[in-house]
């Protein structure tokens, strides 16, 4: 089974709403561990209500540049050994060539060099002072959505991802001695599309071997983020996402880049509308944006819908009433964020869903006031929306289920269901096309693993 490489977090402490998504290559080392100990840098009395937006941009730099420095240090004794045991082995010689001594120096190169590779990218959100900061590194994507007072959408992309399409980053390198022009037909350096990453030893201590790097003068590729903000949030109705990159080529590869932001943001409106729980939103989105993809590649409308990598979504609702079908912040009681890992390693349509549910303590929550819960600890917060996370770690698109025009099954609209002459009242979910599905996929020609 493919492991996840993405990580993301949710934490809430003094008034600071932190959200991060992170997207992990060659391993998910670097996800983790940037997950994991970005917030120590972060929410241990690093943030407070007195600070400017320079001083909170600075403070996210700051813990940027100190969790890749400690990321690397973590690594320093494998990398040392590492270029010891290759200056015992001469150069150009094939394994089968070596002699057997050599051949176990080779094979712990190898294992060495899966321990010390790999790197992600990151988009993390913060909400201080009702201020919306975004730091990006790198390729994944933070969109805000305002529900305007004509009840349109507006649909904010914050910030640009950092490959070779965008013209600062371009900017940034020619000042650093680098040919524009070449960044820009080569695309893809050393792997990846992104021109800012976390970890990724080659590129940070080697780059003077990759060639179209190796004129630059310092580090071209960095890990400094790009931040934006703060944003004001007073008076905003609506949502905020944040996508890992998989999630975005998924969708591109299916209506194309023009309108990824706009199909993405309809997709999260229209679940949002029909479900009151921001999880069975997140887990719809992705699915649908999965069923798509496959539809993409089996008409073969995108020469590069080939495979989809990890996706990961994360739903923050801003002042949103959710559906009356569940509990929500304006009637108060528990909010439960969830984070959902999803795994599907199966040729069918099949799933394997694990919830975790993440429970602050009991209190009374009002969405989009300052009255409101105490979460672990006693430690009182402004009032939070409900955030919800989906990763799906599923390498190949197996999903032989109708993109549709909706989540599978589809709820019926919200409204009092009378009973009838039995006492019995309507189901409030329509299987039919799942039942319809099930049976096309079961029937007796059908081929693949899974229950016959």
């Amino acid at each position: 089974m493919h492991p996840n490489e993405d990580g993301h977090f949710r934490f809430i402490t003094d008034g600071c709403f932190l959200y991060g998504v992170f997207n992990g290559y060659d391993g998910c080392r670097v996800a983790n561990f940037v997950s994991q100990c970005l917030t120590a840098e972060l929410l241990l009395g690093q943030l407070n209500s007195n600070h400017s937006d320079a001083d909170v941009r600075r403070i996210l730099t700051q813990a940027f540049d100190v969790v890749e420095k400690s990321y690397f240090e973590t690594i320093d004794d494998a990398l040392a050994e590492k270029a010891n045991l290759q200056a015992q082995l001469p150069e150009g010689a094939m394994f089968h060539q070596l002699s057997p001594q050599s051949q176990k120096i080779a094979e712990r190169l190898k294992n060495l060099e899966q321990e010390v590779s790999g790197g992600a990218t990151a988009v993390v959100a913060l909400i201080l002072n009702n201020k919306l900061y975004i730091a990006n590194v790198g390729t994944n994507r933070a969109l805000l959505c305002k529900y305007t007072s004509d009840r349109q959408n507006q649909v904010i992309q914050i910030g640009r991802a950092h490959t070779t399409d965008n013209e600062d980053e371009l900017g940034r390198l020619a000042q650093l001695g680098l040919d524009p022009n070449r960044l820009r037909q080569t695309g893809i350096i050393a792997g990846q599309s992104s021109l800012r990453r976390i970890g990724d030893y080659k590129v940070k201590f080697n780059y003077t071997d990759i060639d179209v790097l190796s004129a630059a003068k310092s580090k071209p590729i960095i890990a400094e983020p790009e931040i934006h903000g703060g944003q004001s949030l007073d008076g905003v109705t609506g949502f905020l996402l944040l996508m890992s990159e998989g999630l975005i080529k998924a969708l591109e590869a299916a209506h194309g880049p023009e309108q990824a932001n706009q199909e993405m943001v309809a997709m999260v409106s229209a679940e949002l509308a029909q479900q009151g729980n921001v999880e069975v939103v997140a887990q719809s989105v992705v699915e649908r944006v999965k069923r798509l993809h496959h539809d993409a590649y089996a008409r073969q409308r995108a020469v590069q819908c080939s495979r989809h990598e990890d996706m990961t979504l994360l739903i923050r609702t801003i002042n949103y009433p959710l559906s009356d079908g569940s509990l929500t912040p304006t009637q108060g009681g528990r909010i439960y964020p969830v984070s959902v890992p999803y795994s599907n390693n199966q040729s069918t349509s099949k799933t394997s869903v694990t919830l975790s549910l993440v429970m602050p303590a009991q209190g009374t929550l009002t969405n989009g006031t300052n009255t409101a819960s105490t979460l672990e600890g006693g430690t009182p917060t402004p009032g939070q929306s409900p955030t919800a996370t989906l990763q799906s770690n599923t390498h190949t698109q197996s999903s032989s289920s109708s993109s549709g025009d909706g989540s599978l099954f589809r709820q019926r609209a919200s409204q009092a269901a009378q009973p009838d002459e039995t006492g019995r009242v309507p189901p409030y979910v329509d299987f039919t096309q799942f039942y319809q599905m099930w049976g096309t996929e079961h029937s007796e020609g059908a081929r693949g693993p899974g229950p016959q």
